[in-house]
């Protein structure tokens, strides 16, 4: 475990309700793992394990999922030294560094155990680690290179498979990424790396790292806490410390290649690296502040301003009144506890890459959350925050909410209508890729989608129709381009080698070189480099636990939930003039166009009453001509009903009735209409026979114009078999008799 925190005096926190601002927070109360005569605690990250020692037995907590509460087991093993302390991948063995030259396994399940020493004396063992790799099981780590076993389960014993010559100084590995490096050198900055994954083994280039002189004649030592690596989007950096530059360097691995991608400033002698969510974090612990990169986006820019990290949920109340009252032994022990796991970088803090940090002194383990809300809040650029948030899976959901939530108060804000747009392209291309990448869908339920509207492939007319835009580009039916898989340009600068996204919200391109993650996990990539498959003043904090579980791993947002959650409820807070709305749905309509995205009929719906609410009877028929408004019945019927203030407008939802080939409710329209004969000739015409002959027979009954009845009722005695034996039939045909009686008395 590398990152130390600074050995100065660090001041304790108070923290719940404290309102001190902050981007990244830990959670109280930690993960204890204190053990009478705890002689050393490690952690395990192939099997996420924290495993504190005794002199002959060993205890492990889970870490994932991280749970303060969770209980501990444990494994007697035999009395002696322990320098490290790794499980095998599928947790039955237990290797246990004992010196510098033997590695002691135990077996756990028959309580056997067998040793490994070096061959030479002048050979060290620096470290060890287990590996899905095909080719061996176990890798130990010495001065002299790399040895790769097989463990034969049968005799219990390693078989060696293959060495690496090298001259090693130290070495750094993180299972996640299944790389190791090995420093080499009198300055420790020549490089030598090896991925052991499933998919076989990959060597990398040798390669230096960067490093400032800070005299003519000196040459400073790379430690190996100056060095990380680290899995951002699914791609393989190496951040390396360079405490005389006072800069960050990066480099990005290739199968073929190491390429430094540029550097970040530090501010402060002694940091750490933590990656929580894909994001960067850089923590300036002399400073004690952190500083938040998105190198997913084209720029080194941070994301935020630097502020400290808080801790959350801590019981400073509790610890004040413990104080006053406190006098026995007990009530020390207690205090000393609460005042340990109050301190912020404290001296013996360890940070474990990518998002825990390790109190070793007091036993505590500490998991590193992002508060998405502050973070959202510290930013006034709307679409740059919604391209953020939406790059988020940890916390999908929360991610989802300030999206929402953010849409609707620029839109109630009246905020620049091209600004809007800009938000509303950014969430609307990001549902887009999510449908695509499949991410969309995991964590939905099935029976929750909602028909035609959350499908991957969905139908759009045909017509080529052109939508002008307020920023004047325009907008077709075509087909979307697919996914560019072009190398990625490599320039100096950190994150220059994302520059190939055209759109912050577009996939993550992985070039086919690039060296890929080897655990085989979703949203990862194998080692051939194929893909695997600001909060408002008003925030909107929608419950969609109605629509999606638990483990939504995507915040993308459907045309459904823009409706739902951000128009429909736009339009019953807005008053005045409703064309700023329509401007608003129309760009958002543009948008789905773009992307070939089903828009959810009410919304068309909305649109048509807010524009024959304010009498834009004109724009309103430009809209379906156009069709900008895509045909529906749901649309043909709110232009109906908006159509009784305009003859044009219903005129328009009859014939959407006609197109859609609605042929009852179309026929059924006409009756009410008082266009019988119409009716009559396209009943016979298209074999409409869903409609009763009393609606016919009863509305030409009250028009009291005796022909019309009479015309009816000799139309559906030959359109339909046997109607004169029916009710209807006899019914009316005496209503006929009596007006006819009725006009033959007047006559006289």
């Amino acid at each position: 475990m590398s990152g130390k925190a600074s050995s100065s005096s660090q001041p304790s926190i108070g923290l719940s309700g404290s309102g001190a601002l902050s981007h990244i927070y830990i959670q109280y109360p930690p993960l204890r793992c204190s053990i009478p005569e705890s002689r050393g605690l490690h952690y395990d990250d192939g099997t996420k394990l924290l495993i504190p020692s005794t002199s002959n037995q060993i205890f492990s907590w889970k870490t994932v999922p991280f749970n303060p509460l969770a209980t501990s087991t444990s494994d007697s093993i035999p009395e002696g030294p322990i320098l490290s302390i790794r499980f095998s991948l599928d947790t039955k063995l237990i290797a246990i560094q004992r010196s510098s030259s033997e590695i002691q396994f135990w077996i756990r399940e028959t309580s056997e155990a067998f040793s490994h020493r070096c061959r030479s004396d002048s050979e060290n063992i620096l470290g060890f680690f287990w590996t899905d790799c095909p080719l061996c099981d176990f890798v130990v780590v010495k001065n002299s290179g790399l040895d790769l076993f097989a463990y034969d389960s049968v005799a219990k014993s390693l078989d060696l498979v293959e060495m690496r010559k090298l001259n090693v100084c130290w070495y750094v590995y993180t299972h996640e990424s299944r790389l190791v490096l090995l420093a080499s050198g009198m300055q420790c900055r020549t490089f030598t790396g090896f991925q052991l994954s499933s998919a076989g083994i990959v060597r990398l280039p040798k390669f230096d790292m960067a490093m400032a002189k800070p005299e003519a004649n000196s040459k400073p030592v790379l430690a190996a806490e100056d060095v990380y690596i680290v899995t951002v989007y699914g791609r393989i950096y190496c951040l390396q410390v360079d405490r005389v530059a006072m800069l960050l360097h990066s480099y990005r691995f290739y199968r073929d290649a190491v390429v430094q991608q540029g550097s970040l400033p530090i501010y402060s002698r002694k940091i750490a690296v933590s990656v929580v969510d894909n994001v960067l974090l850089v923590h300036q612990i002399d400073a004690k502040v952190v500083i938040l990169y998105d190198i997913f986006a084209d720029s080194r820019a941070p994301i935020s301003a630097p502020l400290p990290l808080q801790s959350r949920g801590f019981p400073r109340s509790y610890s004040s009144s413990s104080r006053s009252s406190g006098k026995d032994g007990e009530c020390s022990e207690v205090n000393n506890k609460i005042d340990h796991e109050g301190i912020i970088y404290g001296d013996n803090w360890t940070f474990i890459v990518p998002d825990l940090i390790c109190d070793v002194s007091n036993n505590f383990l500490w998991k590193i959350h992002l508060d998405l809300e502050a973070i959202a809040a510290s930013s006034s650029e709307t679409p740059s925050v919604l391209e953020f948030l939406q790059r988020r899976k940890l916390e999908a959901i929360k991610a989802k909410q300030l999206c929402l939530g953010i849409a609707r108060t620029v839109i109630l804000e009246r905020r620049p209508v091209s600004m809007v747009s800009k938000a509303i392209d950014v969430l609307v291309s990001s549902y887009s890729l999510s449908l695509k990448t499949g991410s969309y869908f995991k964590g939905i339920k099935t029976e929750s989608t909602s028909s035609g509207v959350a499908k991957t492939s969905v139908a759009r007319s045909s017509t080529d129709v052109s939508t002008s835009r307020i920023d004047g580009t325009s907008i077709r039916h075509e087909s979307t381009a697919g996914v560019d898989s072009e190398y990625p340009s490599r320039a100096s600068t950190f994150s220059a080698s994302e520059s190939e996204e055209n759109a912050s919200s577009a996939p993550l391109r992985t070039d086919s070189r690039d060296l890929q993650l080897g655990g085989g996990k979703v949203d990862r990539v194998n080692l051939t480099g194929a893909h695997s498959s600001g909060p408002t003043d008003n925030p909107v904090f929608v419950n969609i636990s109605e629509q999606q579980d638990s483990e939504l791993t995507s915040p993308a947002i459907s045309p459904d939930e823009m409706y739902k959650f951000v128009f429909a409820a736009v339009e019953e807070e807005m008053v005045g003039d409703p064309s700023y709305l329509v401007s608003i749905i129309v760009e958002f309509l543009c948008s789905t166009n773009m992307e070939k995205i089903k828009v959810h009929p009410n919304l068309y719906v909305l649109a048509i009453q807010l524009l024959a609410r304010n009498e834009r009877y004109a724009e309103l028929e430009s809209f379906v001509t156009n069709k900008i408004l895509e045909p529906s019945k749901e649309v043909a019927l709110q232009l109906l009903e908006s159509g009784r203030q305009n003859i044009q407008t219903r005129k328009l939802g009859l014939e959407m009735l006609r197109q859609l080939s609605l042929h009852h409710d179309y026929v059924s329209l006409l009756v009410q209409d008082g266009r019988y004969n119409e009716a009559l000739r396209y009943a016979r015409k298209y074999q409409v026979t869903t409609v009763r002959p009393a609606l016919f027979l009863q509305a030409a009954c009250s028009s009291n114009n005796s022909q019309h009845l009479a015309a009816v009722l000799r139309f559906f005695s030959d359109f339909i078999p046997d109607f004169r034996t029916t009710s209807d039939f006899t019914t009316y045909y005496g209503i006929l008799n009596e007006m006819n009686t009725s006009v033959a008395a007047t006559s006289f």
